[in-house]
C-alpha cells in the first residue's frame, strides 16, 4: 500500500536509490505515491566523502530519516547517516510486512478491487491495529472480534479473517473447546479415562496416536482438563491458528470416537456449558 500524502519530518522511510549525482542521491520513496527525496552528500555518511558511489549504488533499498518537507516546492530532504542499524532493520521489516499485507488484500478482495473499497478497508485495519499487517495478524488470532469496532461489512470481515488464517504466521495462538463425555456402560470411569487419553494423543493406534504415528505434532501443546461432569476443556497452543484449530478438532474427534467404542456418548462444543443448558 502506498500513501498518497507526504511523510512527516523525523519519520523513517524506505526508498530505492534512483539517481546518484556528485552533490547527493535521489531516492524514490517506496511507501508514498510519486514522491522523491534528496539525500545531500553531507547526509550520506559521517565524515568527508570523496565519492558518493563508494557508499551507495543505484537500485539499492535504503532507510532514510526525513529532515524537511516542502510541499510547495515538492521537495523532501533526507538523511542516510542519521539512521542506525536497529532502526534500519525494524523499518525494513515493517515495510516487508506491509508488502505481505498488500498481497493479502489482493487475495481477499481480488486484483480488480476498486481503489475506494481498498482504501476504506485498509484504513479500517490501520485504524484498529496501527498497520495493515497487524490488522491481518489480529484477525488470524482473534477472528472477527479483532475488527468488531470497524465499519467493515460481514462479507469484508469474512474475507479478511479467511485470508488471514490461511496466510498469516504468528508466534503462537491458543484455542479452546469443550467435549462432553458420558459413559453409562459397564466400563464407566475407565472408558472416560481412555477417551481423555485419546484426546491428549496418548491412546493406542490411529485414534490416539502411536510411536510411529503421533497424534499431536511436537510444536503443539495440548492439554485436557476437567471442568465439571460431563464436561472437559481442551486447550491447544500452536504456532498458527490453522494448526491449532485442526488439532483442537482432532482431539475432540478422538475423544468422541473412543467413548463411542465403549457405548458412551460424546459431543464437542466451543463454549462452556452453564448449569441451565
Amino acid at each position: 500500500m502506498k500513501y498518497s500524502g507526504w511523510p512527516d519530518p523525523g519519520e523513517l522511510v524506505v526508498g530505492r536509490i534512483d539517481e546518484i549525482e556528485d552533490f547527493g542521491v535521489f531516492v524514490e520513496l517506496e511507501e508514498y505515491r510519486e514522491k522523491r527525496g534528496l539525500i545531500h552528500i553531507s547526509e550520506v555518511a559521517s565524515g568527508w566523502i570523496k565519492n558518493v558511489r563508494d557508499h551507495v549504488r543505484e537500485g539499492q533499498i535504503v532507510v532514510c530519516k526525513v529532515l524537511d518537507v516542502d510541499e510547495g516546492h515538492e521537495q523532501i530532504d533526507l538523511s542516510l547517516k542519521d539512521v542506525n542499524d536497529h532502526q534500519r532493520s525494524d523499518t525494513i521489516q515493517d515495510w516487508k510486512n506491509e508488502q505481505k499485507a498488500d498481497n493479502w488484500m489482493e487475495l481477499a478482495f481480488g486484483e480488480d478491487v476498486a481503489d475506494e473499497q481498498y482504501t476504506a478497508i485498509a484504513n479500517a485495519l490501520i485504524g484498529a491495529h496501527g498497520s495493515l499487517y497487524d490488522g491481518f495478524k489480529q484477525a488470524a488470532i482473534h477472528g472477527r472480534e479483532a475488527l468488531e469496532d470497524t465499519d467493515l461489512t460481514d462479507e469484508e470481515l469474512e474475507a479478511i479473517v479467511d485470508t488471514a488464517r490461511e496466510n498469516v504466521s504468528v508466534p503462537y495462538v491458543t484455542v479452546t473447546g469443550y467435549v462432553d463425555l458420558e459413559n453409562p456402560s459397564p466400563s464407566g470411569v475407565d472408558g472416560v479415562k481412555e477417551a481423555l487419553a485419546a484426546a491428549e494423543g496418548n491412546g493406542d493406534g490411529p485414534s490416539g496416536g502411536s510411536e510411529d504415528e503421533p497424534a499431536v505434532p511436537e510444536e503443539v501443546d495440548l492439554e485436557v482438563t476437567y471442568v465439571g461432569a460431563p464436561e472437559y476443556r481442551i486447550q491447544v497452543r500452536a504456532p498458527n491458528y490453522k494448526t491449532a484449530e485442526s488439532q483442537l478438532e482432532e482431539s475432540a474427534r478422538r475423544a468422541v470416537a473412543a467413548i463411542g467404542e465403549h457405548g458412551g456418548d460424546g459431543e464437542f462444543h466451543r463454549e462452556r456449558r452453564t448449569d441451565d443448558e
